[in-house]
Order: structure tokens, then C-alpha cells, then sequence
């Protein structure tokens, strides 16, 4: 099993946008071979002091059964065209892929 945190950085006053974007694309993902789970999140205030928050940051959290199914996932032509249509919305994407300790 594995588990992907994807922090999506997104230009300022465009989040609406691409989280239609992005939503609209999940039953597509949903669909693939080994996908678990795939949701966009965004920051809650908890007011917890260590929290940091960021009003134009995406979270995806995504699960998936094996590594090969997290690269097709990347190489799928709905995500293909999914990263055509936020290329211009998104100013940086980082990635954790992690596994059980």
C-alpha cells in the first residue's frame, strides 16, 4: 500500500477555479486500477500553534495499492489533460510517496 501527499501551490485567487478542475477529474482517477483513495483537502484552522496555514495550497491525499499503479495513474490521459488544463493555475507541486515504517 501507498500513500501520496501532494501539496499543490496555486496562484493567488485561482483556487476556485482549479479545484473545479481538479473535482471534476476524481471519477476519473477513482476509476483506475489500484487507486484507493483521492481527495483534494484544503487547510482547516485548528488553532493549533504548530499548524501552518496557506490559503492557496491544494493537499491531495491519495492511496493506492502498488507503486506501478501510482505511475500509470501519472501517465493516464485524463491526467495528462488534467495537467494541461492547470499548467497556467499551478506555481508548484511537491510530492511524498510513503509506505509503511
Amino acid at each position: 500500500m501507498i500513500n501520496v501527499i501532494a501539496s499543490i501551490h496555486i496562484k493567488e485567487g485561482q483556487l476556485s477555479e482549479f479545484i473545479e478542475i481538479f473535482k471534476s477529474n476524481i471519477p476519473n482517477v477513482l476509476k483506475e486500477k489500484g487507486c484507493i483513495k483521492y481527495v483534494a483537502t484544503i487547510d482547516a484552522n485548528s488553532g493549533i500553534d504548530t499548524q501552518e496555514l496557506n490559503k492557496n495550497v491544494i493537499t491531495v491525499i491519495e492511496k493506492w495499492e502498488s507503486i506501478e499503479d501510482l505511475h500509470a495513474h501519472l501517465s493516464a490521459q485524463h491526467m495528462l489533460a488534467y495537467k494541461e488544463k492547470v499548467k497556467n493555475i499551478v506555481e508548484e507541486v511537491s510530492l511524498k510517496v510513503l509506505k509503511e515504517a
